[in-house]
């Protein structure tokens, strides 16, 4: 299978940006799905069932591609944190995980749509933050405005200020796609991206 038939499964301009660290050629497609936690659900199979749910979405519409896709949870003990939207929403998030730890569930799979052959994976990271003062809080709200970031914060910037440690395998699962375990997937579909042929020249 040609590295151009691969197909990223959102909307997300941060999953495009890491994809594009890959240097392969891809195309990038808004699943528009229910995002919505069924009942018992825990993080790992929330994750990974969105992602799945996102990648199959997409197969009738690209039915010989492969088609990557992701999804995200955050937990900060047993509740959710949700992209905050606002200003007032994001500075309440933050509030709430000073001095605390919050876990991120990141999935990706990846679906041949010629074969319907699905292969999924789970990174999980931990964040422990610094005690932080509200006016710490509100300058880094004011200066990076992270109203679109899952826990309010954007780990790839100024973010970073805000945390004692962060505990995981790959640093790029916080942001949105993990490559380490994505790479790892596409070697089970032969596709090798330091292969000559699956790097752009």
């Amino acid at each position: 299978m040609q590295t151009n038939s691969l197909v990223l499964a959102s909307s997300s301009i941060y999953r495009k940006e890491l994809l594009e660290k890959l240097h392969m050629h891809f195309i990038c497609a808004d699943p528009d799905i229910d995002e919505s936690k069924k009942t018992g659900e825990s993080p790992t199979q929330m994750a990974l069932r969105l992602a799945k749910e996102k990648a199959t979405a997409l197969a009738p519409s690209y039915p010989k591609n492969l088609i990557i896709a992701s999804d995200q949870v955050a937990m900060l003990e047993q509740r959710q944190l949700k992209k905050p939207g606002n200003k007032n929403n994001a500075v309440k998030q933050l509030q709430l995980c000073s001095a605390k730890a919050v876990k991120f569930y990141t999935s990706v799979c990846v679906l041949d749509s010629s074969t319907g052959e699905i292969k999924s994976a789970i990174d999980i990271c931990t964040v422990y933050f610094k005690k932080l003062t509200e006016q710490q809080i509100i300058n880094y709200i004011n200066l990076e405005q992270p109203y679109h970031c899952a826990g309010s914060f954007k780990s790839e910037g100024l973010g970073i200020a805000l945390f004692e440690r962060i505990q995981g395998d790959d640093p790029n699962a916080l942001i949105g796609l993990p490559l380490i375990k994505l790479v790892n997937l596409l070697g089970e579909f032969n596709i090798d991206i330091l292969a000559k042929q699956g790097v752009q020249q």
